[in-house]
């Protein structure tokens, strides 16, 4: 499905740039934006969407939020990068700590009731992370007898074991990369979480060649660019991200951050991703 940019929405891309640049914390306003610059939420703990190495941050979401900035008129240069794990992301925006995230942050009715989205830019789906010589283990109703590993607190684990494999035996570890070091090591057959989280996390250098994502995803979990209460910049973004599709850049984003994984998102989710309305 592709959408029709039209010159009322290029006129309002005009419009939303000028309103960033007037409630954002330091409250300039200059020729391409502002000034001042615009704050933008991103993990820097998430290898291939949102990671930090010292004060350059990379990954899928920062290239977005970088291509939607800039035809918003904040070049890179006016970007300040905010730190937004993800039991803090309603509280930034809601406080105006910054002006939007991108933080593979699922859009829900839970969390309509407090910020706005924009989005989404991609579709994930819960899916498995095997050794890359693993033919065994094709999906979550496979993992009978098979050790798999998730985050302490995650649900995603518990939630195969329910409904899928009922014999699994779960390990937690504090994080995604622990997950993966003990699958690399032997010590778990699979890791579960997001498709594209998993691909970016098998896509390090320490585990390229030797972790594949499975490709049977069993949700749907749509990122989209969460936006305090009261913005008025959905419908901006959303031409935004088109445009980014559109050019290819997007797809080159992706390609970058999973390199080495074989991993392919959902097509019939992401060719381009629905958007949500605006609200």
């Amino acid at each position: 499905m592709r959408r029709t940019r039209t010159t009322g929405a290029i006129a309002l891309a005009a419009t939303a740039a000028l309103t960033l640049a007037a409630c954002s914390d330091d409250g300039g306003s200059g020729e391409d934006g502002g000034d001042e610059g615009i704050t933008i939420g991103i993990k820097f703990d998430q290898p291939g969407l949102g990671f930090m190495d010292g004060d350059t941050p990379s990954g899928f979401d920062v290239e977005v939020a970088k291509y939607v900035a800039n035809e918003l008129g904040y070049p890179e240069d006016q970007i300040t990068w905010k730190e937004s794990p993800s039991a803090q992301r309603e509280t930034l925006l809601s406080t105006g700590q910054v002006d939007m995230i991108f933080a593979t942050y699922s859009i829900t009715d839970e969390r309509r009731e407090q910020v706005s989205f924009a989005g989404p830019y991609f579709v994930a789906g819960q899916d498995l992370l095997v050794a890359a010589d693993n033919m065994d283990i094709t999906g979550p109703d496979a993992l009978d007898g098979k050790n798999l590993c998730s985050v302490t607190g995650s649900t995603s684990a518990e939630r195969i074991k329910e409904e899928y494999s009922e014999g699994v035996n779960l390990l937690e570890q504090p994080g995604y990369a622990e997950c993966v070091t003990a699958l690399v090591a032997g010590s778990v057959d699979a890791v579960t979480t997001d498709d594209i989280i998993l691909a970016g996390l098998g896509a390090q250098p320490a585990n390229a060649g030797k972790v594949k994502v499975v490709g049977n995803t069993f949700s749907e979990e749509k990122y989209g660019v969460g936006l305090p209460m009261d913005s008025d910049q959905c419908e901006a973004i959303n031409e935004a991200i088109t445009k980014m599709i559109d050019e290819g850049a997007w797809q080159e984003a992706l390609d970058t951050a999973t390199e080495g994984t074989g991993y392919v998102p959902n097509a019939d989710l992401n060719s381009p991703p629905a958007f949500d309305p605006c609200s």
